[in-house]
């Protein structure tokens, strides 16, 4: 029953997180006049606020240490930093510029991104069904470029952005907390000089906008808005499937699409339509595969412990012989299961 209860609290989480995602494009535009480096900056400083606030309550300190002896991870983390500044500060300018759409189709590729990078930098080998559906993402890339008459250049930098995000954080391997707080904290102090900068040459809009405070305390609430989704997706992690992580990750996106056509009102020309529908086909082979491949290692994993079950029993005892004579004693060998690991959808 408890189990139960866990894995029901772990997929609200996990709706909530990817829930907020999917609805911040709703945020941004709150923040006009300020610009996207300005609503960046002060995203980095209000973040590191917020979860330095939440790791102060949980008393979790212990990883600074280890951080601070690791000169490959601080590295890393400073390149991560970098590259989800790229990624935030591209799809800020993309709400507040009517490119919500295309902003969307970034993290419905992104998946489809990261199996490119793990065969090029990685050298995994992929399923027959996972080629396919790359192949689709191609495809659907190739039709949306002539739709907009360009390469979906927004899309393609967030997803390879967040791609390269991803893969770096699979090295560091660090909790959810912990790595933005050091990422915000690498991120700090430049954003804090950029904002004293528009500050002394009087081009803050902290609290200048058209709500005076107002304003500037919905600047200061972007801390909230990124730390909120991120401690219930960490929350949601420890508590579904991998799988059903995989699953929820396509709400964001379908709540960004849905806003940008129903809220915004952006064109969808039949090109478009068209591109997102290989982009969706693709998605659908996708995640078929994943779980296909999953319920596969499940019953794997079930026949590897029963025969390791089987192999441990003791043998059954031999009738004695009219002899005396001493028997000898004879130790079944015990096999260990090799563990069937779930692929996780990304």
């Amino acid at each position: 029953m408890k189990g139960k209860n866990e894995q029901r609290a772990g997929l609200l989480y996990g709706v909530g997180a990817y829930g907020m995602w999917g609805i911040v494009p709703l945020f941004w535009p709150l923040l006009k006049p300020s610009g996207a480096i300005e609503i960046l900056a002060h995203r980095m400083v209000w973040s590191l606020a917020v979860v330095g606030i939440a790791l102060l309550v949980i008393r979790r300190w212990a990883w600074i240490g280890e951080l601070a002896r690791d000169p490959r991870k601080l590295g890393l983390i400073s390149v991560a930093a970098a590259t989800i500044t790229v990624n935030w500060g591209l799809y800020i300018w993309a709400v507040n510029n009517g490119q919500v759409v295309e902003a969307s189709l970034g993290y419905f590729i992104n998946p489809l991104v990261t199996i490119a990078m793990g065969v090029l930098l990685l050298g995994e080998r992929l399923r027959p069904v996972q080629w396919i559906a790359v192949a689709t993402g191609l495809a659907a890339v190739l039709v949306l470029a002539i739709g907009y008459g360009r390469p979906p250049w927004i899309s393609l930098i967030l997803a390879f952005s967040f791609a390269t995000y991803g893969l770096i954080k699979k090295k560091v391997n660090m909790g959810g907390l912990e790595s933005l707080a050091a990422e915000t904290a690498v991120l700090f102090l430049p954003a804090l000089g950029f904002l004293l900068w528009l500050t002394a040459t009087g081009a803050s809009t902290f609290t200048a906008g058209g709500a005076g405070l107002g304003h500037g305390a919905l600047l200061a609430a972007t801390g909230i808005v990124t730390a909120v989704p991120l401690i219930c997706f960490g929350a949601a992690a420890i508590r579904v499937p991998l799988s059903t992580l995989g699953l929820l990750q396509y709400l964001a996106p379908v709540f960004q699409f849905i806003l940008g056509i129903v809220y915004f009102h952006e064109e969808m020309p039949p090109e478009r339509w068209a591109g997102f529908a290989l982009v969706w086909l693709a998605l659908s082979l996708l995640t078929w595969d994943a779980l296909r491949n999953a319920r596969r290692n499940r019953v794997l994993a079930a026949k590897l412990l029963a025969t390791a079950t089987a192999a441990a029993a003791p043998a059954p005892a031999a009738p004695a012989a009219p002899e005396a004579v001493t028997p000898e004693i004879v130790t079944p060998e015990t096999a260990t299961p090799e563990t069937a690991t779930q692929q996780k959808i990304t």
